[in-house]
């Protein structure tokens, strides 16, 4: 832990550097995680955030009685409601310090309670979104821009088509027809803000399925997030979009019966190689919710 003292903060608020999600030695999404952060406005909040460059969680204590925590996250340009990978991080730096045991919590956040537990393995630590939603985007004129903005063409995307994605914040799926489409896209990010406004939407995610009977125990999904306007062009992990393209996935039709969940590999085309669990919490009921896992390393 590093005292925040440079960024003139109170104490006795520290701040962890974590990679979450990683897939390889330099994969993941950093994520500056802040404890005790009581004290701190939202302005030395969103300053931690543009000091490092990414999104940021604060653990502080909760305002309602059963909850463990609050928590609070910051891109260097705002506020969200929800960040799946800095809750992940989160918890996984409190379980370090000894200040969480691994038992099943709830949590506060502007997108409403989310729970943390230990996984089954003993090792991983899941988090909980809930049910996903999915809308087509079928106004010709959003397409166009959707495309333009990716700098694609209308015969790139998938049979199944562009849709609105959510379980905490609207990602607009983008399904590809290759891998190798996803990971040669060069958008155009001068438009990313307002092509996100006219359609409702955080982001874009465009994604595309890797080879199918590959033998892993989850189909395997590669995507890539370009945030509306977060203060940086690329994502190398996001958890709350991972959760809409599970639903997505269903949707297209992208998962056989039976099939619980994905693995969804991002961060490639950035040299931060991120692979994000995402698993149905009742394989026979989607309607009950989903779970977000990965690893997660000290920085």
């Amino acid at each position: 832990m590093t005292s925040l003292t440079a960024l003139s903060l109170p104490t006795p608020a520290t701040v962890s550097l974590v990679s979450v999600f990683p897939a390889a030695e330099n994969g993941g999404n950093p994520a500056p995680i802040v404890l005790d952060a009581d004290a701190m406005t939202t302005d030395d909040m969103r300053a931690v955030a543009a000091h490092y460059g990414h999104e940021s969680a604060f653990v502080m204590a909760p305002e309602h009685t059963g909850n463990a925590w609050r928590f609070r996250f910051f891109v260097p340009n705002h506020e969200m409601e929800m960040c799946g990978h800095a809750t992940l991080g989160a918890l996984w730096v409190l379980r370090r310090a000894g200040r969480w045991d691994g038992s099943p919590v709830t949590i506060e956040t502007l997108s409403g309670r989310v729970e943390g537990r230990l996984a089954s393995d003993g090792e991983h630590i899941e988090v909980s979104q809930p049910a996903g939603r999915t809308e087509p985007v079928i106004d010709a004129s959003a397409i166009a821009a959707i495309c333009a903005a990716l700098r694609i063409s209308p015969d790139d995307i998938a049979l199944e088509g562009i849709c609105n994605a959510a379980t905490s914040r609207v990602k607009t799926l983008v399904p590809l027809r290759s891998v190798e489409q996803l990971q040669v896209l060069a958008p155009d990010f001068t438009t990313m803000l307002a092509t996100c406004d006219a359609i409702g939407s955080t982001g874009l995610y465009p994604c595309a399925r890797e080879d199918v009977g590959n033998g892993r125990a989850l189909p395997v999904l590669q995507a890539r997030q370009f945030p509306r306007a977060s203060g940086y062009p690329e994502d190398a992990a996001t958890g709350i979009a991972a959760a809409a393209l599970l639903y997505g996935a269903r949707r297209y039709g992208w998962l056989a019966p039976g099939e619980r969940g994905v693995v969804v590999r991002q961060g490639v085309a950035m040299g931060h190689p991120s692979a994000i669990t995402v698993t149905l919490r009742d394989p026979l009921d989607a309607a009950a919710g989903c779970w977000i896992s990965g690893d997660v390393h000290a920085m």
